[in-house]
């Protein structure tokens, strides 16, 4: 069996995507974006625009990792100043693939649903970046919540959209939040990471502070859009969501991912955590990026979403082997559940995408020239020609 039903796959043909956009910035950047998307070669495909978005993105925020694995030291400048411009890039190509796509006559569920996928493991990477950037491993608590609600809020944004079949942007928004961070990149830029240790003036606070505060109100404020819609905004019947299912349903996943991650953290005998933030928060992010994914899915193809997956596996590893008094060293086990998190979420991606391809008969990285009318009309009379062929001479055999 691959990922998707028979049943899913005809519910996606009937998938219609539905947006609302209050965004202050997104008018503000249209301008650009339409005269970036005009000077893509029409021949190139929308989802090869949003791949190489992401992959610029993963390798820029890589670099801060490098420098800085446990996001204490200080990092390059020319790193935060690359990571910047790799966020720009990725936002850039991100908001023109659905205009390619459109003006292309390519649009299709498949670009939803990549174009989701995309964002979900940009969010963890963009998270990680920017915690190297500011040097928050030397609050390693405050690291943790950062990066774990930003792929919290990513997953209820979908799941809002699950139970209300539109995706809303608010005033303040994923727009809004890239400049943020693009921001804090070119401030440590300028001044050097080392900045956000420094005291604001008259204050006995660093000004890490500050962006710790702006990061806890964003999230009290997300939250506070979501939990209305959520529990009151089902278009299914009786209130349920467009599946037909609990509006409460996915917070059982969620759950079995922010459970895990806490508990391992604190229960650590070797401060596991503490000792890799970058990696650990790498592995329950890809773990997110899964779930978040299937959700998506599961909201294309009007499904109910399982509440069991392969890439919970590695979480639950971790645990038992705390719970056993660790007979594999925390920090091996660490690396081998990482790399199987990877493996496990892009082989659900690539297992997704070319079922759907198969089932729409499109290509994911190449648009399919269309027949022209001229061939058409050629085939047509030669395939006319044949038969009349075959016709001619099956009278003479039978004369």
């Amino acid at each position: 069996m691959g990922q998707l039903t028979h049943a899913q796959l005809r519910r996606l043909d009937e998938h219609k995507y539905s947006c609302t956009s209050s965004s202050l910035m997104d008018p503000m950047m249209q301008k650009w974006w339409c005269w970036l998307v005009d000077q893509c070669s029409r021949t190139l495909a929308p989802n090869l625009i949003t791949i190489t978005g992401l992959l610029i993105n993963i390798v820029t925020s890589l670099l801060l990792v490098y420098y800085s694995p446990d996001a204490k030291q200080e990092v390059p400048r020319w790193a935060c100043f690359l990571c910047a411009l790799g966020l720009f890039t990725y936002q850039s190509l991100d908001a023109i693939d659905g205009k390619q796509a459109r003006r292309t006559g390519t649009s299709s569920p498949l670009g939803e649903l990549f174009d989701h996928g995309c964002d979900s493991l940009s969010t963890v990477f963009v998270s990680i970046g920017v915690c190297c950037s500011v040097r928050l491993g030397t609050h390693p608590y405050w690291m943790f919540f950062q990066c774990m609600m930003a792929v919290t809020l990513f997953y209820c944004a979908h799941w809002q959209t699950y139970v209300s079949g539109t995706l809303r942007f608010g005033f303040i928004d994923v727009t809004e939040a890239q400049f943020g961070v693009m921001a804090i990149h070119i401030i440590s830029v300028i001044f050097g990471s080392s900045f956000w240790s420094l005291k604001i003036p008259g204050t006995e606070l660093p000004f890490i502070s500050g962006y710790i505060i702006i990061g806890v109100l964003q999230v009290v404020i997300q939250v506070w859009k979501y939990i209305p819609i959520i529990l009151w905004g089902g278009a299914g019947r009786n209130g349920s969501t467009i599946a037909g299912t609990s509006v409460l349903s996915p917070v059982v996943p969620l759950i079995f991912i922010l459970a895990p991650a806490i508990l391992i953290a604190w229960k650590s005998p070797d401060g596991l955590y503490l000792q890799n933030p970058t990696i650990y928060l790498l592995t329950f992010g890809c773990v997110s990026a899964r779930i978040t994914n299937r959700l998506v899915v599961a909201h294309m193809t009007k499904s109910e979403m399982a509440y069991s997956d392969a890439s919970l596996l590695g979480p639950g590893s971790l645990f038992l082997n705390q719970y056993f008094n660790c007979p594999i060293p925390e920090q091996i086990l660490l690396y081998i559940v990482c790399v199987y998190v990877i493996y496990d979420l892009i082989k659900y991606c690539r297992e997704v995408c070319l079922e759907i391809c198969n089932h729409l008969n499109i290509m994911l990285f190449t648009i399919v020239p269309k027949c022209p009318t001229g061939t058409k009309a050629s085939v047509e009379k030669n395939g006319s020609s044949s038969k009349y062929m075959t016709r001619s001479k099956s009278k003479v055999k039978n004369n």
